[in-house]
Parts: C-alpha cells; sequence; structure tokens
C-alpha cells in the first residue's frame, strides 16, 4: 500500500512492478507466508490460526508509521484484547505432540469422525454453492462460510504436507507416499477456490467488514478441523478448553474494535472519466493538456466553435 500510494504521488505515474519498494513488500509477504507454513509442522491448528490476529495489530499499528495513519483510541483497545487474547491462547491451547507420518494421515482421513465431518461440509457448501449461482445470493455471509468450509480443509492438508516434509528432512522419508501428493492436490484446489471467493467478497463489500469476520470464520473453521482431524484437543481438561475459547474470544473482540469505523483510503484517479459528467457524451478517458489554450474543457463535438474552427 506504502508502495502504491508514493507511486500515485508522482507525476509519471510507473507501473507498481518497476518499484523496488513493492517488490520488498512481496518478499516480506512471502517470508511470511513460509513462516506460517512451516509453523503447522510444529505446532497444532487450535494454536496457529487464531494467531493470525497478529497481523491484524502489526498492521494497524504499521500503518501508522508508513501510511501516517492516525492512532485511534479503538486500535490500542482492540490492540490490548487481542494481546490478552494472544496470551490466554498461547497458554491454555492444546500440547498434542504427534509425529504425523503418511500412515497416520491416512487413518486420519478414513476415521469415521473426520469422514462425518467430510460429508457434512460438503452438503453444506453445495448448499451454499446453490444459492450463489442459481439464486445469485451473494451476500457476505455466504462467501465468507463457503470460504470457511474450504479453509477447513486447507489447514487439514497444509498441517499434513509441513509434518511430511519436516520428517523427510530429519532423515524419515515421507515424499515417496501418494497421501502427500493428494495432500499438496488439495492444499492448492481449496485455496484457489477461497482467493475466488475471498475476491468476490472484498469486491463487492468493504474490506473493514471483510477482514474482521473472515478471520472469525476462517479461525472457528480451523479450529474445528484440528479438533476433528487430528484429535487435538483429546487430553486437554475442561478449564483448558474454557479458557482457550475465551482467549479466541477476545482475540475475535479486539479485531473487530480495530476493524470498526475505519476508513478505506482510496488512490486518486489521474485522469477524467466524462461519461460521469452529466450532459456530456462518453468520448474517452482525457488528460487535460497544460499548455492547451483550452486547458480544463471538454471535448464536445456538438461545440460550434470546435465545428468551425
Amino acid at each position: 500500500k506504502h508502495a502504491h500510494l508514493r507511486l500515485a504521488c508522482q507525476t509519471e505515474p510507473k507501473p507498481y512492478y518497476t518499484s523496488k519498494l513493492w517488490w520488498c513488500g512481496i518478499t516480506l509477504l512471502g517470508l511470511g507466508e513460509v513462516g506460517n507454513f512451516a509453523a503447522y509442522g510444529f505446532a497444532p491448528i487450535a494454536l496457529v490460526a487464531p494467531l493470525g490476529c497478529v497481523s491484524v495489530i502489526g498492521s494497524a499499528y504499521i500503518s501508522v508509521l508508513f501510511l501516517k495513519k492516525t492512532m485511534r483510541a479503538a486500535d490500542i483497545l482492540g490492540g490490548t484484547l487481542t494481546v490478552a487474547g494472544t496470551y490466554l491462547l498461547v497458554t491454555f491451547a492444546p500440547n498434542v505432540s504427534q509425529e504425523l507420518t503418511a500412515k497416520r494421515v491416512q487413518n486420519y482421513l478414513v476415521s469415521w469422525p473426520f469422514l462425518v465431518y467430510s460429508i457434512l461440509e460438503i452438503i453444506i457448501f453445495c448448499i451454499l454453492l446453490y444459492f450463489y449461482k442459481r439464486k445469485a445470493v451473494k451476500h457476505m455471509v455466504v462467501l465468507l462460510m463457503m470460504i470457511a468450509l474450504l479453509a477447513s480443509l486447507t489447514v487439514i492438508a497444509v498441517k499434513a504436507v509441513a509434518s511430511m516434509i519436516t520428517l523427510s528432512t530429519e532423515g524419515k522419508m515421507q515424499l515417496t507416499y501418494p497421501v502427500f501428493y493428494i495432500m499438496i492436490i488439495l492444499m492448492a484446489t481449496s485455496c484457489a477456490f477461497q482467493v475466488k471467493f475471498l475476491n468476490q467478497a472484498m469486491h463487492l463489500y468493504e474490506a473493514t467488514a471483510v477482514v474482521p469476520l473472515n478471520f472469525v470464520f476462517f479461525t472457528t473453521s480451523a479450529v474445528i478441523s484440528g479438533v476433528i482431524f487430528y484429535w487435538e484437543f483429546r487430553s486437554a481438561t475442561l478449564l483448558s478448553v474454557f479458557m482457550f475459547l475465551f482467549g479466541c474470544l477476545l482475540s475475535f473482540l479486539g479485531v473487530f474494535v480495530i476493524a470498526r469505523n475505519k476508513k478505506e483510503e482510496h488512490l486518486q484517479i489521474p485522469f477524467i472519466d466524462c461519461g460521469h459528467i452529466p450532459g456530456q457524451k462518453l468520448t474517452d478517458k482525457i488528460q487535460p493538456d497544460s499548455h492547451s489554450s483550452c486547458y480544463g474543457t471538454l471535448n464536445n463535438e456538438d461545440n460550434p466553435v470546435k465545428s468551425q474552427s
């Protein structure tokens, strides 16, 4: 965003992919996603997924430095709630240490809890997809629920792939099993459709409404999938489960407080669109010529002065 704003302020704007600052941001974003992917190989899904709220806090405070945003009281309150929730998440998250070999992943795939969960997910997703395609229902909740259902499969596949790669680097080769490549295909496919529906939601609704709600839906579906597929809370006490859920609730509340009433900032369009001016014909998107005698005027084919000249 910082790179796009700087390019928009230039007298001769250049394509964003020529900016070193933009490439620096993309590189950092890629490294962050690699770290997020690797985390699933070492920690439970129930711990990694809710910690995505850290990115919301980071973007809120970093925007003050780079985008010159004003620090609001809501940002401080939301950050405090999110940090408190994060502390509870880390403290009471399930401490399950299991070696996810390819054979164990295969056994999880054919277990009856996951099969029932998968059938329910497919039925709900098909119903939502029917309303989305046939009835043209593009409500934000419908779109984000489809994203959440896909995300539950994504985190299952990501954890399996990351764990098998980790074991392979330690000398326990897991990459020769077909289930490894099945999980890669599942991960890539579910991610692609998530991007499609998320792009649709961001196009139709404000990002300040989509981001927090998507975080809540994604985290909830990820935790449920970790519980059902990997049995992450099988040895947890009732107090630990309650405090973990309370930490999730604080994180959700903090994200909503940060995103609440946050104004969108749009880049200025460096041209005039005659089609939006009443009484003018749609000629084209033009840029006024400062060296012309008619600087600031609009082209009009019916102008008698232009016809005489």
